[in-house]
């Protein structure tokens, strides 16, 4: 079809009316008005075309559908087409360019919209790790490490912890571990001293900066969890806050208060836990409340308790031999707990052990009863080393029966004697001065004493 086939004026009757006709790819509808406009129809769809001629080549440009344009408009645009023509300017590179910035502008506002999505995304990511990475967490996250290393304290950490942080710091507890300020740990630490509790504001201090320590290495120690290194902890707020001094006790019972102490125990479980301490030479009753049936060896009449404390890895073993009353009263609670099918010596339920502030408590209240100056388990187990001083007993035979100042080289690797004739001999000692205590007679004669090595 050429341009002088059926040019007529475009109107909108005749654009509705005219189609391609069958068997035809397709067919044009010239406009009389502006003759470089048409009308093109195919089998399926009719748009405004224009056709004109530069450099003596074709130029073919569709303009849009009958349906999205009217015909005046098409009419203007066409005559802008022809107009660049004109004047040297090929139209088709100006659809070109304005097809790639419209693709460009396309591309730009997708690239917007990822960017706040990618913002989004990050900012929920930063709130959830804001909201999961907090001091209390990490402060959890370090009691289980002191439960996956077998530490006892890993008990008395989560009740500090609780009380001193989580429960009266509730808005500190929640903040990202990495950004606690040293000025936040010694309002907490500061609270906890201005309300009498001077030690545990000490032992407070000493965990929560244990908990950043190990926040900070555990990147680069692979002995530490992988779960402290999003914490993303770089360093430690507690380091700028001195170390609070722990005071010497020097609280010690006199003789008249361990008569009136002793009298005072009866057979309830925690009185039993209270007499055994003594019994065996002044235990710590973190330590006894951990015996379970297996550590009671009624043939040897020894007790086998595990020391925990300090940075040990692996718990010492600290074997009792018991005297005869706390040998019995040992025996008597294994017959307990197995007429039960319980595996722990000291248990009210048979599945968890007594907890130790229980026979603290139990002290605590014997205290108050016997009036004057007050006292607990640390200054009854300090009485008990006064004593068993004054009965002769050297200083390393009373580390090894309370199980402490035992450490360097020489006691790690090369001094593997068990001391338990020594350890035997200071328990007798102990329990016929206890009975020379309880009865106001004196059973011995003896002062200062030494026992034979055991081969």
């Amino acid at each position: 079809m050429n341009d002088s086939t059926r040019r007529e004026r475009l109107t909108l009757p005749r654009i509705t009316a005219f189609t391609c006709p069958a068997g035809q790819h397709q067919a044009f509808l010239w406009d009389s008005d502006m003759p470089r406009l048409a009308v093109r129809a195919t089998a399926g769809s009719k748009a405004f075309f224009f056709q004109s001629k530069m450099d003596g080549q074709v130029v073919r440009i569709t303009l849009g559908s009958v349906v999205a344009w009217t015909i005046a408009a098409a009419r203007a645009e066409a005559c802008r087409l022809q107009t660049m023509i004109d004047q040297g300017a090929d139209p088709r590179a100006e659809k070109r360019e304005r097809i790639a910035a419209a693709a460009r502008k396309i591309a730009e506002e997708e690239a917007r919209a990822a960017a706040l999505v990618a913002e989004a995304e990050a900012a929920q990511r930063e709130q959830e790790k804001r909201q999961r990475y907090t001091l209390r967490a990490l402060c959890e996250a370090y009691c289980a490490l002191l439960d996956s290393r077998g530490k006892p304290s890993a008990r008395q950490a989560r009740s500090i912890l609780k009380v001193h942080v989580f429960d009266a710091h509730p808005d500190i507890a929640a903040l990202p571990a990495r950004e606690v300020t040293a000025l936040q740990v010694a309002s907490m630490v500061r609270k906890t001293r201005e309300a009498g509790h001077e030690r545990t504001a000490g032992v407070l201090r000493a965990y929560l900066s244990a908990a950043f320590t190990a926040g900070r290495k555990a990147p680069f120690d692979a002995s530490l969890p992988a779960a402290l290194i999003p914490f993303e902890v770089e360093a430690n707020p507690v380091e700028a806050i001195p170390a609070i001094a722990v005071r010497a006790g020097n609280r010690t019972l006199s003789v008249d208060e361990m008569r009136t102490y002793l009298a005072a125990l009866g057979d309830d479980i925690a009185d039993r836990a209270l007499l055994l301490a003594l019994l065996a030479g002044g235990q710590r009753m973190a330590q006894l409340l951990r015996a379970k049936v297996s550590d009671y060896n009624p043939d040897e009449a020894t007790l086998r308790l595990w020391d925990a404390k300090g940075r040990r890895a692996i718990p010492r073993e600290h074997v009792l031999p018991l005297a005869p009353r706390a040998a019995a009263l040992a025996a008597a609670l294994a017959e307990r707990a197995k007429a039960r099918e319980w595996a722990l010596l000291f248990s009210t339920h048979g599945l968890r052990q007594m907890a130790e502030t229980t026979p603290g408590k139990r002290a605590a209240a014997i205290s108050a009863a016997m009036g004057g100056e007050p006292f607990d388990l640390r200054d009854v187990r300090r009485t008990v080393e006064t004593m068993l001083a004054s009965m002769g007993l050297s200083r390393d035979t009373r580390a090894q029966l309370l199980s402490h100042g035992i450490s360097g080289v020489q006691a790690a690797h090369y001094d593997r004697h068990g001391y338990t004739g020594e350890k035997r001999a200071a328990l007798v000692a102990w329990e016929a001065r206890l009975e020379e205590i309880e009865t106001g007679r004196r059973t011995s004669n003896v002062v200062a004493m030494k026992a034979k090595r055991a081969s």
